[in-house]
């Protein structure tokens, strides 16, 4: 049973229209909001629709609409029939209904009315999907995150409207905490950023962020030369990442193509058949699937395996000067978000952390393979050297 809490208290309290929830490890933020929206919902006069949006499905998955059916069942609300598993909507007594959807389903976003929102974990979605679901919204928004970088809210709502409550929560806030959890957050206050942005719940950059001091731009100079394309494949649960690669000004530009899942290697295979020819260096872990594509004309080769491949092409890639489009949402999503590994004493390990990984192994695989390409075969040479010509050949077609 959930007891309460400084944070569910907190929550409570807040009264307009936006209402933002900044805050660090184990506040209890998500948790504290569903309560909330859990108790509106039982208790309204006339049915209403709350929506609880994420970025992906993946993400809501094991995010909020895990602990929105854990707080339900713990309390005894839950009735199996009430459950729509294939909405992913939940029906109360009252009419009311909560339902969770992830932002990258546009016919969601700019879908109908909506009573309530609670945007999650907000600084993985970018401000044009807010601004979608903020105007089909006729009560009050939550919106809540881990300040983990500067991002809209900071640009667009706090500050900038007079109808906004802002708080920062902190693992103090929740006293429902486990102690073995408060010590193993406060065994990491050394690490000067990430207790800043984990233990405090300010604005910051963490310790342990993979790639640092990439910069946006708007648009691919004229100038700039498409040089490989990385890709990682991934289907069920992972996005497929496809990232073009432009050399110019002694860098490199890195521009988003595809970040979905469920992308068969045919539809792999046909989105970069509509892009300018260039070689395309994937994931060597998958030679069936490079194969098949390759079946279907397309220039790719797998990327080079071997002892500490990955930590020596994170090194490659750190030491270059990158930019992104701004376009490129997931590639930034991911950039900003990739970490190494903390470990239980709260140390950073050389291990990258899984999370947020694809678009930034895509990027890794089209650009080590300019490191690796003195320890290619001759062969391997010769044959980048004749995809090259082919490519600059039907390009200028």
């Amino acid at each position: 049973m959930f007891q309460e809490t400084t944070a569910t208290r907190r929550i409570r309290e807040l009264t307009k229209r936006i209402r933002v929830v900044q805050g660090g490890t184990s506040a209890s933020k998500t948790i504290s909001i569903l309560l909330y929206l859990i108790a509106m919902a039982q208790t309204d006069k006339r049915p209403t629709l709350t929506s609880v949006v994420s970025e992906s499905y993946p993400h809501l998955k094991r995010g909020a609409m895990r602990d929105f059916l854990m707080i339900m069942q713990e309390h005894g609300y839950y009735e199996d029939r009430r459950w729509s598993k294939g909405e992913k909507t939940y029906t109360f007594e009252t009419g009311s209904r909560i339902e969770f959807f992830s932002a990258d389903m546009p016919g969601k976003v700019r879908g109908p009315r909506r009573d309530r929102l609670f945007v999650n974990e907000a600084n993985l979605l970018p401000y044009e999907s807010f601004d979608q679901l903020e105007v089909r919204t006729k009560e009050f928004i939550f919106i809540d995150y881990n300040p983990t970088n500067e991002f809209w809210v900071y640009d667009q709502v706090i500050g900038h409207r007079d109808d906004v409550n802002h708080i920062t929560l902190t693992y103090r806030d929740n006293e429902a905490l486990d102690p073995a959890i408060v010590e193993s957050i406060e065994k990491r206050r050394g690490l000067t950023g990430w207790w800043k942005v984990y233990g405090e719940g300010q604005l910051g950059e963490v310790e342990g962020k993979i790639y640092k001091n990439w910069r946006q731009i708007d648009e691919i100079p004229h100038e700039a030369r498409l040089e490989r394309y990385g890709l990682d494949f991934g289907y069920t649960n992972d996005p497929t990442a496809i990232v073009a690669i432009y050399s110019y000004n002694g860098g490199y530009i890195i521009d988003e193509i595809a970040y979905a899942t469920g992308m068969s290697n045919k539809q792999i295979a046909d989105v970069l058949q509509n892009t300018e020819r260039a070689l395309v260096m994937a994931d060597s872990a998958e030679p069936k699937s490079i194969d098949e594509i390759r079946s279907y004309g397309i220039n790719i080769m797998g990327t080079k395996k071997g002892r500490d491949s990955v930590n020596q092409g994170i090194q490659y890639v750190q030491h270059q000067k990158i930019s992104v489009t701004k376009r490129s949402f997931n590639v930034w999503k991911c950039y900003m978000n990739y970490m190494f590994e903390i470990d239980k004493e709260g140390r950073i390990t050389n291990a990258p952390n899984h999370d947020y990984s694809d678009a930034m192994d895509a990027v890794r695989y089209g650009l080590e393979s300019f490191r690796a390409s003195n320890e290619l075969s001759l062969r391997d040479r010769i044959r980048i050297t004749q995809e090259r010509n082919r490519n600059l050949a039907n390009n200028a077609r």
